[in-house]
């Protein structure tokens, strides 16, 4: 079984990428699933096919699926909203925004990927293509379980053994309906299932994460933070593909502006990214709409690689607690510490390596610690943090 998730901005095109990928591993037989987890669905414009919120076959080997988030949340949170719309009402607080408060922000995307889950078990595909929400925030929420985790073990057997016995008197109190025991136990099965989705897509011989991004200031900036985040929270990252590359021929006329910049920019995705694999989607002379485009497009990213196989193993970034301090360890290859320097202004972090620059955006356990020492070895730069001290945020190393 393999899952691939396509994350990046908002308009770069990760609807295109993830479908042709989907449409490329239908065709070499695998039974191949395209999801959308977005709640601006393009899914089947992409496809040109009606699809639902149930997988539907569009044609051999392929299904596609756009994700009813409110259905999901229903399914998930359903119980649990019914008691605390309860609990509100009798407080008075029935306005349309109250109730809507009570699903918390960023739930409805989580029970939306844990569509994940339940395909992984079914059994019924080779591979699940998942077009993700436009930003890797969505993935960082699966950190949420850990948290959960710890309360369900720690904190809830005593909690509900508590509620338990105080509900007759609390009611007869307060007129307050404490949790009743379907309240519970649907708190408990959603923890357990997102920490069964957690396992599935940080399993990095399941599972992988590939960026979109197009050669542009903001996208690539977007980008960089997402990646930053994705190796905090430990997902495998096989890939970044770079999505409408002007082509040669439009370095004369209108557009020879724009492929001055993409150039420049293809350069510094270059040297922030490798040694991931990094693939390149052209602008393409046609609408991608309908699989015979996807599949042409898919065979133009991919070549002769099978989009099905991990790219890449092992994660470029990691962050870990060291004597008091932190120290975030970055991938480098290919450069010689000479030609190493570094800079810290404020939550950035620029490395230049020679003629390339690689700017690392601090994940918010690095922000307000200043860079007290660094080392390059075996193609690893150790940098050393100290203590945290927000109030010297904007000063240079």
């Amino acid at each position: 079984m393999r899952i691939i998730i396509y994350t990046g901005k908002g308009g770069v095109g990760k609807t295109s990428i993830a479908a042709a990928t989907a449409v490329k591993m239908a065709k070499q037989g695998k039974r191949t699933l395209i999801l959308s987890t977005d709640a601006a669905h393009s899914l089947a414009d992409s496809l040109d096919m009606r699809i639902g919120p149930e997988p539907v076959s569009n044609s051999e080997n392929l299904w596609g699926q756009e994700v009813n988030s409110l259905r999901e949340t229903e399914k998930n949170w359903g119980i649990v909203q019914g008691w605390l719309t309860a609990l509100l009402d009798k407080a008075q607080l029935t306005d349309i925004a109250t109730e809507e408060m009570l699903v918390f922000p960023g739930m409805e995307e989580l029970f939306s990927l844990l569509q994940i889950k339940e395909h992984t078990q079914s059994g019924k595909y080779d591979v699940v293509v998942v077009d993700c929400a436009p930003t890797g925030e969505t993935l960082r929420l699966l950190s949420y379980p850990n948290v959960l985790n710890w309360w369900l073990e720690k904190m809830f057997p005593n909690e509900r053994r508590l509620i338990k016995l105080v509900r007759p008197v609390a009611k007869f109190i307060n007129n307050v309906d404490l949790p009743s025991d379907d309240v519970l136990d649907s708190v408990e099965q959603l923890a357990r299932s997102l920490e069964e989705l957690q396992r599935i897509v940080l399993d990095p011989e399941m599972t992988s994460v590939r960026l979109v991004l197009n050669p542009e200031k903001m996208v690539l900036a977007e980008a960089k933070r997402s990646f930053t985040y994705l190796n905090l929270f430990g997902f495998n990252t096989d890939a970044v593909i770079v999505n409408r590359v002007l082509p040669n021929e439009a370095g004369e006329g209108f557009f020879a502006y724009w492929r001055d910049i993409q150039k420049k920019y293809e350069e510094e995705i270059i040297m922030n990214f490798q040694p991931l694999p990094i693939l390149k989607a052209p602008m393409m002379p046609k609408e991608v709409i309908g699989l015979p485009v996807l599949e042409e497009l898919a065979d133009i990213v991919f070549k002769d690689q099978n989009p099905s196989t991990i790219l890449y193993r092992g994660r470029t970034e990691k962050i870990r607690e060291e004597d008091g301090g932190m120290v975030l360890e970055l991938s480098i290859p290919f450069v010689e510490k000479s030609d190493l320097d570094l800079t810290q202004t404020g939550d950035e972090l620029t490395v230049n390596a020679g003629a390339y620059k690689r700017k690392v955006i601090l994940p918010r356990p690095l922000i307000g610690r200043q860079v007290t020492g660094a080392k390059f070895s075996e193609d690893r730069l150790l940098i050393r943090f100290g203590e945290r001290n927000l109030a010297e945020g904007n000063e240079e190393q």
